[in-house]
Order: C-alpha cells, then sequence, then structure tokens
C-alpha cells in the first residue's frame, strides 16, 4: 500500500470511496459504476474460462490437481444442492456453482492492495492525474452490484415458483397463503393479507441478500482503508504490516463465508417457491 496523500487519511478515504462513473442521458438521469462493472465481467469471465478449460481437458483416469480441486469445488456446490433442494437439480447446481465462485471472485478482489491501480495510473501520467482518477475494484462493496446479483436470483426464484405450479397455481397461492380457510367469503377477505405478507416476504429475499453482502465487504473494505493510515509515519509502519495481515487472513473467511451464504440462500428461495403450500 502507498502512504496516505498530503490531505491526510479523510481524504485517503474519501477518494477510495468514489467509483469510476459514467453519467448517461440528460441530467444525469443514469450513473453507471464503470469499475464494479468491468471488473465484475472480467472476473465472471474468467471463472468461465477456467472451468471449460478444466472441463476440456479432463479426464477419467487419474486427475490432475487443477482438475481435482475443480472437482472438489462442484461435488461440494452439488451436495448442498442435493440437501436442500429435492428435485432436478440440473440447472439449479450450475446456478449455485456460478454464483458461490463468481461472489468469492468478486470478494477477494478485496484482498488486492487499494493503491494497486492509483499507482498504476501515478506510474503511466503522473500524480494529478492518478488524484482525479478513480477505481474501486471490489464489485461486492458497491450496492449495485450486489442489488444486481440479488434482483436476478429474486427473478429467477418467481420463474421457478411459475414454473412449478403455473402462473394461475402461482397467483391463487399468493391470495390464498399462508392463511387458509374453507368458507368462501373468509377467504375473500382473508386475500388480501394473504397478498400482502407474500409480497414483503418476496421483497424482503433480494433485499435481505443483497444487503448483508454488501455490509460485510464494504465494512471489510473500510477497515482496510483505515489500517492503510499506518503506513504514513516511520512508527506505524510495523503494526500497519500486522494489522493488515491479521485482517487479510480473517477476512478470507468472511469471503468464502459470504458467497457460502448467499449461495445457499438462493438454493433455500428455490426450494421454497417449488413447494406447495
Amino acid at each position: 500500500m502507498a502512504s496516505e496523500p498530503q490531505g491526510g487519511l479523510t481524504e485517503y478515504i474519501q477518494h477510495h470511496l468514489h467509483h469510476n462513473v459514467v453519467s448517461l442521458g440528460d441530467g444525469a438521469f443514469m450513473k453507471i459504476h464503470v469499475d464494479s462493472l468491468v471488473v465484475s465481467f472480467v472476473l465472471g469471465a474468467l471463472f468461465c474460462l477456467w472451468f471449460w478449460l478444466k472441463a476440456r481437458k479432463a479426464t477419467s483416469g487419474v486427475p490432475s490437481k487443477g482438475q481435482a480441486f475443480v472437482e472438489i469445488i462442484v461435488e461440494f456446490v452439488d451436495t448442498q444442492v442435493k440437501d436442500t433442494f429435492h428435485g432436478d437439480r440440473r440447472t439449479v447446481t450450475p446456478l449455485a456453482l456460478s454464483i458461490f465462485m463468481w461472489v468469492v471472485f468478486l470478494n477477494t478482489m478485496d484482498l488486492l492492495p487499494l493503491d494497486a491501480p492509483g499507482f498504476a495510473v501515478k506510474s503511466l501520467a503522473g500524480a494529478e492525474a492518478a488524484h482525479h482518477t478513480f477505481f474501486r475494484w471490489v464489485p461486492t462493496a458497491d450496492i449495485n452490484t450486489t442489488m444486481g446479483l440479488a434482483l436476478a436470483v429474486f427473478f429467477i426464484v418467481l420463474a421457478h415458483g411459475m414454473k412449478a405450479k403455473g402462473v394461475g397455481g402461482f397467483g391463487w397461492e399468493l391470495i390464498t397463503a399462508p392463511f387458509h380457510a374453507d368458507n368462501m367469503i373468509v377467504k375473500i377477505i382473508l386475500m388480501p393479507f394473504n397478498l400482502a405478507l407474500n409480497v414483503i416476504e418476496y421483497l424482503s429475499k433480494p433485499v435481505s441478500l443483497a444487503m448483508r453482502l454488501f455490509g460485510n465487504m464494504y465494512g471489510g473494505e473500510l477497515v482496510f482503508m483505515l489500517i492503510a493510515g499506518l503506513f504514513a509515519g516511520w512508527i506505524s509502519f510495523l503494526p500497519g504490516v500486522l494489522f493488515n495481515s491479521v485482517w487479510a487472513i480473517f477476512h478470507i473467511l468472511i469471503i468464502l463465508l459470504q458467497a457460502f451464504i448467499f449461495m445457499m440462500l438462493t438454493i433455500v428461495y428455490i426450494a421454497t417457491a417449488r413447494e406447495h403450500h
């Protein structure tokens, strides 16, 4: 990590909390976080390329270390799906695997030095250009990324529910569960309450998914920024190295745990959507 700029730790943190933003439309109607978008796309492509190459070179005999590692990951994810989802896993397991590995890749960016992008820009274009260049390369520390992932899961969950019950059956369940009644008048009275509860339940799923992942990764990134302030002086340099190393090791657990939780909740939501009430 580079030492903090002349503006102090506050300016250093504020600079690193800015995204590389491109505004679209009049009056900045839409803003795109280019850094989160580019890093997410590149890491997703790397994950697909990695698994595709290993699948292409897979052998039935003694596997290579790389093939064995990939097989361990696939078997681990498939076991989690099998224990939670009791149905056809041919589409659910690939989805769970993609979510787990992609989120792991996105989260792992938090272990890279904060100042690496700025140092690269400074080396190529000078300090002034680096001061006005913003690039955050932890996509899951951006609420837009986590909300995008959560919304994708939300629509997939809805699709599974409609496929299992039919569009009519899915809609009927929204207004007749969880409160049931045999009497038609009572059933009609309960319909608005059932609909309200189900809408709240479904909408809370993407919100909780997005906020949980974002909160943990944003907090971890902020701690790294605070620790970076220790590198500003010779007295605090060695404690900074120690704290940074300890936090990085602990953060590996957070990286894997958050990816696992996101994957497991996705599987649980899909299994719940396919259940008949």
